[in-house]
């Protein structure tokens, strides 16, 4: 197993698309349910394999990542040799929540009426796994994958030094 198994909440989600596995792999609704009967370990073995299919062609697509929590919010750029990483950090009292989703414009009008102090930061590094498989590590700590709107917005912003 490359990534992990898909959840059984997952696995439903993608229902459609199991189906068409199994069929591309000439396994029947009538195979499958023998299977699942008579050698589970061969059926753990084809949702082992799919979940890795699936896994593999989302995370090739993923052009940006974020991670939020109330005072902080981290945007990166996943690019084919090198992730770029922008981010805000709020310190001391404030409204602005990064988990509630505002729109970047809605989100940086209420920091610029905020007396909070913000601060900037930013950073980029090469890969030290292969590049899908620290997506993959990133998503699996708590980040998401996003359109990427924040990042050019926060890329304007002059980080502190």
């Amino acid at each position: 197993m490359k990534y992990r198994r898909l959840n059984q909440e997952e696995l439903t989600e993608l229902e459609p698309q199991f189906i068409r596995f199994l069929a591309s792999n000439t396994v029947t609704a009538e195979d499958w349910k023998k299977l699942k009967e008579n050698d589970l370990p061969k059926a753990e073995e084809l949702i082992v394999l799919f979940s890795d299919i699936v896994f593999q062609q989302t995370l090739e697509k993923v052009n940006f990542l974020e991670h939020r929590s109330p005072k902080e919010l981290q945007i990166f750029s996943c690019l084919p040799e090198l992730i770029k990483l922008r981010g805000l950090r709020i310190e001391g009292e404030s409204t602005v929540d990064f988990t509630r989703n505002d729109p970047p414009d809605q989100m940086m009008q209420q920091l610029q009426a905020s007396n909070a102090e913000l601060q900037i930061f930013q950073a980029e590094k090469t890969y030290n796994k292969t590049r899908e498989m620290e997506l993959f590590e990133m998503m699996e700590q708590g980040c998401r994958i996003s359109q990427g709107e924040m990042f050019s917005v926060l890329e304007q912003l002059k980080p502190e030094k």
